[in-house]
């Protein structure tokens, strides 16, 4: 694995070439952080209004929770056959393709009849989500100037914490007049970004110059770096414990155990997103200067700390802080995600490796909500919830300490 390379080693060269193109590094990032916000908005669907979806199937919140889980399980899938698409074909159109696809199964998911049509819409929907990420981001910090890399890293992956809090925001207005179908019809929107990025962003300039000349010549790239790819695994194993134990079955925790209706829950969730966001940006610009792990476990060690207020407060505005300070803090570390395992990755798997990474450490944790709403009714959600967080944060600051950095790496460089 390489090693760690400091501040000053980003080239005047690669400035002066992505100051040439601020326009197009501009439209790159917002592709990148729109379609990642209208993907995270349609899977936050379902944990937003899983009681809802529960009562007209007939069944339990944990039932429908299980649905989240195969969302998360073909995820990888997605990312295996997009991510490998965009480093033998460009960025562009397997981006565009996923968008639409994602989009038609979000609204099928409406149209919904039956509890066994829904699972396998939803795990269909994985297959999109899991593709779009790992292109994304290839996409987007390819482009970007290297010393404003974190910085843009954290507003490209906060388009999740965005994603969930219009979903939220679209829960509050729509849940409670409704119900739950119409939420979905709403995921056709990405659709129209494939749009956007046909006409107006441009081919990564980086995957042009050191794109595979063949099949076998991509997928013995790929294998040459199989030692990267299990740690990125692992680390994103404990990335994705973090995020989906803190997220997913929380509007249930909240409603369940605390008693609050649509409207208070969500109010309680869009708070706690505007932590998330605010977190993201602020350790992914701290990290242009002070190194990406030491950032990302200054966030879990901050996580470890607000546990206490998160998982037992009582009394709306104390919950909702609590939810403020976890999302600051979990997301704060994933704000980083994007830079700090882009520059792991060399140039000619960039599109590949980091998202089938990313979403093979989804595969892994994917039942967090699911386990985590069926033991609660045993041991009680705030046990259930801060045991499970304390040990996910523990874990994690030791993955990302044992593991390499290449800050500000070079891409387009030979050995990047």
């Amino acid at each position: 694995m390489a090693s760690e390379i400091p501040l000053s080693s980003a080239t005047d060269s690669e400035d002066r070439a992505a100051r040439l193109t601020p326009r197009d590094a501009s439209l790159a990032l917002v592709a990148g952080f729109l379609g990642w916000t209208l993907d995270a908005f349609d899977y936050f669907l379902v944990p937003i209004s899983v009681s809802a979806i529960a009562k007209e199937f007939e069944t339990d919140d944990a039932t429908i929770l299980f649905s989240t889980t195969l969302t998360l399980m073909f995820r990888p899938l997605g990312a295996f056959i997009f991510g490998l698409i965009a480093d033998r074909y460009g960025r562009r159109i397997p981006m565009m393709a996923n968008l639409v696809f994602f989009s038609a199964i979000e609204v099928a998911t409406g149209f919904a009849p039956t509890l066994t049509t829904f699972f396998i819409l939803r795990a269909l929907f994985g297959i999109g989500m899991g593709g779009e990420w790992g292109v994304g981001t290839s996409l987007v910090m390819e482009k970007v100037p290297p010393r404003w890399r974190g910085l843009l890293s954290g507003l490209l992956q906060e388009g999740y914490a965005v994603g969930f809090l219009l979903a939220a925001m679209a829960a509050h207005f729509v849940l409670p007049a409704y119900g739950w179908r119409p939420l979905f019809f709403l995921g056709g929107l990405p659709a129209l970004l494939a749009l956007f990025i046909r006409f107006f962003v441009k081919e990564s300039e980086v995957w042009q110059k050191s794109k595979a000349e063949s099949w076998s010549h991509l997928g013995r790239a790929i294998r040459s770096h199989w030692k990267l790819f299990l740690y990125l695994v692992v680390l994103m194993s404990m990335m994705n414990f973090a995020s989906h134990g803190t997220q997913d079955a929380y509007p249930s925790f909240i409603k369940k155990h605390h008693g609050y209706d649509e409207k208070q829950y969500t109010n309680v969730v869009m708070i706690a997103m505007t932590g998330a966001i605010f977190g993201g940006l602020s350790f992914g610009f701290a990290s242009d200067w002070f190194g990406r792990r030491r950032m990302m476990i200054a966030a879990f060690l901050g996580g470890l700390f607000v546990i206490e207020a998160w998982a037992f407060s009582d009394g709306l505005a104390w919950i909702a802080c609590g939810g403020f300070l976890m999302q600051f803090m979990v997301q704060g570390a994933w704000g980083i995600v994007p830079a700090h395992i882009s520059e792991l990755s060399p140039n000619q798997v960039r599109g590949f490796l980091p998202g089938f990474a990313y979403q093979c450490g989804n595969l892994v944790a994917a039942s967090i909500g699911w386990l985590q709403a069926s033991l609660a009714p045993l041991y009680g959600y705030p046990a259930v919830m801060a045991t499970s967080a304390t040990a996910i944060f523990a874990v994690a600051i030791l993955v990302v300490a044992a593991g390499p950095e290449r800050h500000r790496a070079l891409f387009g460089a030979e050995n990047s």
